[in-house]
């Protein structure tokens, strides 16, 4: 058995209590969420767990051995029961007899759908005969930095003996295919007393005959491989040590703030792309390193790493030293452009004649000293995935760097797992993106009703949303509804004063270090306020101009500097009012203060279409359900100003529009989704007005 101790080892979750009246393929989902919810153990996506079950044969009624194991594209962390495939074991079986050898493997995938056990309709993944050549009921193939490790370096084989003995064995790099799965079964026969076997550069694979068992096994050699490290590393400087100090916090998210925009620039030619910064300690050790710099450019070693970073990242030139942003942004178009060049290069020596087409030669990580890592991807959840999985990568460099010497994947295998016709059928299948995938919005007033319904309608759309306002208890309350809704990845907030020029700027810098930049400017923040010109005091006055004109002045211009810094072009929607275009009794303050905001809209489209930057606007009028300015003094103002009472302020306004019809926040919203997306691609300085209809209203 393998020895452990205390330090630093993975907790044995298994709860008996819990698994003791499950069912088999329950159990294996119960041993697959806890493997999942621990990223030393596998990443999100990455790994696979499988059980063999006796099953009543729909067809025969007959007991037959079928596998459970994880589909494709499922993660274990967050898999249920419909997320595995189920395969015949006797059909599996009977494939060696159609395997024409080694160039042919590939074919294997395509008899896997007639190995379905009761018309699942999961598909298969390519690992699916790794799992079921293996001779125990269950197994798991785990991808635990410490592991991998040891299978990155230079002698893994002669490291997995002396870590493990005899119990865990190891098998050179092979691609996952029906092959590597040939190969296990092989290794079982011939080791019989083992539990599990390292593969050089990919992970681990271990089996037991109970799930528990399996479970124990698994967490017990990566335990095993962490108390290893551990003792083998105590006191040695990581990585060669540090070659200069991370900057500050403020500082990092500074530079972080500056650079993002300007590289998102460049590498959205083809398709917006979304951006991630980690200024982690692991990802700031490795940045800060002396060896940084010359393990980045080896490569990584696990294929689950580099499908999702490309095999290698760019380093940013940049002196944390001598902190110059300017510098390495005047740099980077360089950089880039050397980059692109040396992966259209990787391609041209790398390709088969049957290859998929170049992809985005763009880098996807993006290291810069003393700050930390930049990911780039077409949402932000694969930006942080590729993050995440970066960070792994770090921790295996780290690792194999310290014990041995680490060694990347060769260039040809890393080419041909990327280029793998299987996994360009995989990208082949993946669903249209929505018409605002790759697009972030900043909605100020977004704790408001309509700034709330514009995000609402940004995200099902497919944006990425920056909440912003100046009440914070709102603002955390729909951040957490529309998070709920949409998920952490599509929403963030940011306490905003669009009166105050710096608190401005401070909000755009954080929605770029958390989205990379910025497409789409809603102006919404707004006050209404209610008085006869002799009562409205200078206060009242310069309240309205410093909301609704300077306050739209602000943040027009904050957006605007950064559309142009990131030369992707830009949109930006004004939320006004009718009252900008239609005097209202008692109101001189708040629509003269409308009226500016159309005509600053108007003076904007003229200095942004050379630029492809739009500017529109959209005119509500009468928006009373979920809106915060009528739930103040403003509703019994204009109440009074009508001579009538507040329960009649709705109806008086639905029966005195030309369409008889109330208006809502939704309504709102999907006019400023018009003007934020495509449909819009040729109108700029335009209006629309929602208001159900008023002639004085009217724009002509």
């Amino acid at each position: 058995m393998l020895e452990t101790s205390a330090a630093s080892r993975l907790a044995n979750l298994w709860d008996d209590a819990k698994a003791t009246s499950m069912s088999e393929p329950e159990r294996l989902l119960y041993r697959s969420n806890l493997l999942g919810s621990d990223k030393r153990i596998t990443n999100y996506g990455g790994g696979n767990t499988s059980a063999k079950v006796m099953e009543k044969d729909p067809l025969t009624g007959e007991a037959t051995e079928v596998l459970w194991v994880k589909g494709s594209g499922g993660d274990v962390g967050t898999i249920r029961l419909d997320g595995f495939a189920t395969l015949y074991m006797d059909k599996l079986a009977a494939l060696k007899g159609l395997y024409r050898g080694l160039e042919h493997e590939d074919e294997m995938v395509g008899y896997l759908p007639h190995c379905t056990f009761d018309l699942n309709p999961r598909a298969a993944s390519i690992d699916t005969p790794l799992h079921a050549f293996v001779s125990h009921k269950h197994v798991d193939h785990m991808h635990p930095d410490a592991v991998i490790a040891i299978a990155a370096s230079k002698d893994s084989k002669a490291l997995t003996a002396e870590i493990f003995g005899g119990e865990i064995g190891w098998l050179p790099w092979k691609r996952p295919g029906f092959e590597l799965g040939l190969w296990l079964a092989r290794f079982c026969k011939e080791n019989p007393q083992a539990k599990g076997v390292v593969l050089e550069s990919h992970g681990l694979f271990t089996w037991a005959d109970t799930a528990r068992e399996c479970y124990e096994t698994t967490i017990r050699t990566i335990n095993r491989a962490i108390e290893w490290f551990d003792e083998q590393t105590r006191g040695k400087p990581a990585l060669g040590g540090e070659k200069h100090a991370p900057l500050a916090a403020e500082e990092r998210h500074a530079i972080a703030a500056r650079l993002m925009p300007s590289i998102r620039g460049m590498i959205s030619d083809s398709e917006l792309k979304v951006g991630h910064f980690d200024d982690s300690d692991a990802v700031l050790e490795f940045v800060c390193s002396k060896e940084m710099e010359a393990l980045a450019s080896l490569g990584t070693s696990c294929p689950d790493h580099f499908l999702r970073t490309k095999i290698r990242p760019l380093v940013v030139d940049f002196d944390p030293t001598r902190p110059d942003a300017e510098k390495t942004l005047a740099g980077l178009p360089a950089a880039v452009e050397r980059y692109r060049n040396s992966y259209v290069a990787y391609y041209e020596r790398c390709r088969h004649a049957d290859s998929p087409a170049m992809r985005d030669p763009n880098a996807v990580v993006y290291l810069v000293p003393g700050v930390g890592m930049i990911t780039f991807a077409r949402d932000k959840a694969t930006a942080r995935i590729s993050a995440e999985f970066y960070v792994n990568a770090i921790n295996v460099m780290r690792g194999a760097s310290a014990v041995s010497t680490y060694v990347g994947l060769p260039e040809q295998e890393a080419f041909d797992i990327e280029y793998w016709l299987l996994e360009e059928a995989k990208l082949q299948r993946m669903p249209k993106r929505k018409p605002l995938a790759g697009r972030v919005a900043l909605v100020t007033g977004g704790a408001g009703g309509i700034g709330r319904a514009t995000a609402e309608k940004l995200l099902r759309e497919g944006a990425c949303v920056v909440l912003a306002d100046i009440d914070v208890e709102s603002l955390r309350a729909v951040d957490a509804a529309l998070t709920s809704d949409h998920g952490r990845d599509f929403v963030r907030q940011v306490v905003l004063d669009v009166t105050d020029e710096q608190r401005v700027a401070n909000g755009f810098a954080e929605a770029c270090v958390e989205f990379g930049g910025l497409d789409i400017l809603v102006s919404n923040a707004g006050l209404a306020s209610s008085a006869p010109i002799e009562e409205t005091t200078l206060a009242l006055w310069n309240r309205n101009m410093d909301i609704l004109a300077t306050g739209y002045f602000l943040v027009s211009r904050e957006a605007f500097r950064l559309f142009r810094h990131q030369k992707l072009g830009g949109n930006v929607v004004f939320v006004a009012s009718k009252n900008g275009l239609a005097a209202s009794p008692n109101a001189s303050a708040y629509c003269t203060a409308k009226a500016a905001e159309i005509h600053l809209a108007r003076c904007l489209a003229l200095e942004g279409a050379g630029e492809q930057i739009r500017v529109n606007v959209v005119n509500p009028d009468a928006v009373l359900r979920g809106s915060r300015i009528w739930a103040g003094e403003w509703k019994e103002q204009r109440a009074a100003a009508y001579n009538m009472s507040v329960d009649d302020l709705e109806a008086h306004y639905r029966e005195r529009s030309m369409l008889k019809r109330s208006v809502f926040p939704e309504d709102i919203a999907e006019a400023i989704y018009f003007f934020a997306s495509d449909m819009s691609a040729k109108s700029t300085g335009n209006i629309v007005n929602v208001d159900a209809g008023n002639a004085q209203a009217f724009t002509r």
